[in-house]
């Protein structure tokens, strides 16, 4: 990898270092801001001589405070994330949460008072140009007007989640990122020391007998510390029930279908026509079996190499593919992902210390994203980094909107990644003459809609059911284990079987730990990419100038007004029957291809 250029992110474009003055500085600048935003507008909003100038001003410097405060958090969380090892970085994040949370309290009157406002009052504001560019923003809060407490209790909530929640959320971080392996391959003379994300990686090593040992070592060092990941995923789900039933919320799911705006109708009927669709995985599996010379099937085989050969693609290479794949549809689009090589904005191999899987931390307007990896070298990665950079350049594009309008709603959070994986299978296919590595690509291609449809549904499934178990009382182990092995049984049927140790797959998923409910929004990315994608196919280079305008609207209107220029109804209730289609389609294309092998 050493010829891709710098594999570690340069964070000194923000701070100089966990102790640098310029931070501390920036903090006490924030506690100021909070106290004068406090005895500026406090008592004001909710009036009702409150003139939109008055509220502008206000949205301003709400907005303004926001900004100082994120700049130090959000480096904190990069500086854990690369390394959660030293104290000091340990130190730095728990005290920029603190002081957020002291903030929170000191300025939480003004959302309430925004949900005070009467309903004429607010229209009539609304109409000044000044309120009128955080229009969405507004009424998202104050679509939580029925669930909202008053000031006193809102505060103690906030004050309770930093020993509550979000220390179990830490807690988790911390011993997950610190879990350390030894493992032994075959060419090797003696076992070693390594990380999770290497182990699973070998998910994709030619042989079977190290796929299923790799994936087995990484889940029995979990078991190991079951009690601990138990009372992390106990706690975390006692306290959302404790939330919903505090603010009187109608079901456990209402708090994020009100913040991505989404109709829980539409989203339990995106997850039943997923799992009608199940079958089609089922498919596939058996047709991947075939393809290996297997008698049976194991989940461990899932992402097998088809030949012998393990194949292994360097850095460099996985960057000039992406990045000829995202020029190949929009030049401005490869332009906004070379910059996250150019300035160093990218986070590449794995360490100890580091935090698993990858992710885009979008920042803010005027600080640009950065993206975390744990690249290993294998094909899947390739696809990964696709999906981080479209992340990345979802958020470079939407650098025009506010800060509240700066990140796309739960639904779209998906879209620019996938759309970014998309680009990236089918120039690879367009490449490429030999049937046998187009089987490869369709087969990878297959397998990454499968792990983001499928396997996501089955992974809300099993969260909402954790859920629902969890208020009924404290949940053992094994009952989070059984959950798992039930839901993944739907999906695999017959066709694979499970290794004892998958049990626990469940216990280092961090979805279920950062962002409770988020995973349904991969299958609607994904889908919602498929049909963008058909939409590309039949009106070419006219659709890209309404994709990019998509991504540069960030998360400023609902969804369904986002989507309305590109022809997408999300109301048709064969929507998510045609992604089906589609996949069914590259189904019938793989299978075309076998035959003629």
């Amino acid at each position: 990898m050493t010829d891709a250029g710098p594999t570690l992110w340069n964070l000194a474009p923000l701070y100089a270092g966990a102790e640098d003055p310029a931070l501390d500085q920036d903090l006490k600048q924030l506690r100021q801001a909070a106290r004068t935003f406090r005895r500026d507008f406090r008592g004001r909003i909710a009036s009702d001589n409150l003139c939109a100038d008055l509220l502008a001003a206000a949205l301003r410097s709400y907005e303004s405070l926001q900004r100082l405060g994120l700049k130090p958090y959000l480096y904190a969380q990069l500086l854990f994330s690369g390394d959660s090892r030293p104290d000091a970085h340990k130190a730095l994040l728990a005290k920029v949460r603190e002081l957020w949370s002291e903030i929170s309290e000191e300025v939480l009157f003004f959302e309430l008072e925004l949900l005070r406002i009467d309903e004429e009052h607010f229209a009539r504001l609304l109409k000044d140009e000044g309120v009128a560019a955080y229009a969405h923003y507004l009424g998202q809060v104050r679509a939580h007007a029925p669930y909202t407490l008053g000031e006193e209790v809102e505060q103690a909530l906030k004050r309770k989640d930093l020993t509550g929640k979000e220390a179990f959320v830490q807690l988790f971080e911390e011993l997950t990122s610190s879990l350390a392996y030894r493992f032994q391959l075959p060419d090797e003379e003696q076992p070693r020391e390594v990380t999770g994300e290497e182990l699973l990686a070998l998910l994709h090593h030619p042989e079977g007998a190290v796929r299923e040992q790799a994936f087995a070592t990484f889940l029995d060092k979990h078991a190991e510390h079951g009690l601990v990941l138990t009372s992390c995923f106990n706690n975390l789900l006692l306290d959302h029930a404790k939330e919903v039933e505090l603010r009187n919320y109608p079901d456990i799911l209402t708090p994020t279908h009100l913040s991505s705006e989404t109709e829980a109708a539409m989203v339990e009927r995106m997850m039943e026509v997923t799992e009608a669709n199940y079958g089609l995985a089922q498919e596939y599996f058996r047709l991947k079996r075939q393809l290996l010379g297997l008698p049976a099937m194991k989940n461990t085989d899932l992402y097998a190499p088809l030949d012998n050969q393990q194949r292994e693609i360097s850095f460099a290479a996985a960057r000039a593919l992406v990045l000829d794949a995202f020029a190949g549809f929009a030049p401005e689009l490869a332009q906004a992902a070379a910059a996250f090589f150019d300035e160093g904005r990218i986070d590449v191999a794995p360490r100890p210390g580091k935090t698993g899987g990858a992710f885009c931390m979008g920042m803010m307007p005027g600080l640009a994203p950065y993206v975390l990896l744990n690249y290993t070298g294998n094909p899947r990665d390739v696809a990964t980094l696709a999906h981080e950079l479209g992340h990345g350049v979802h958020f470079a594009l939407s650098q025009e909107q506010n800060l509240f309008h700066y990140q796309a709603s739960l639904p779209f959070a998906e879209t620019a990644s996938v759309f970014g994986e998309m680009l990236l299978t089918r120039h690879l296919l367009d490449r490429e003459s030999d049937p046998r590595v187009k089987i490869a690509l369709l087969c990878a291609k297959l397998e990454d809609i499968i792990a983001t449809t499928f396997r996501q549904t089955v992974l809300t499934r099993f969260e909402i059911a954790a859920h629902r178990r969890r208020a009924e009382g404290l949940l053992a182990p094994e009952d989070y284990c059984e959950l798992w092995w039930r839901e993944n049984t739907k999906l695999f049927g017959d066709a694979v079987s499970m290794i004892e140790p998958y049990r626990w797959g469940w216990s280092y998923i961090s979805h279920f730990i950062h962002a409770r409910f988020y995973c349904f929004s991969y299958v609607f990315g994904e889908l919602l990419v498929l049909a963008l994608y058909q939409k590309y196919r039949e009106e070419g280079e006219a659709f890209v100038p309404k994709y990019l305008d998509l991504l540069r609207k960030g998360g400023s209107q609902k969804p369904q007004e986002l989507l309305a220029p590109l022809g997408i109804d999300l109301a048709d209730p064969d929507f998510w029957q045609k992604g089906y289609d589609f996949v069914a389609g590259l189904l019938s294309e793989l299978k075309s291809l076998v035959a003629k092998g």
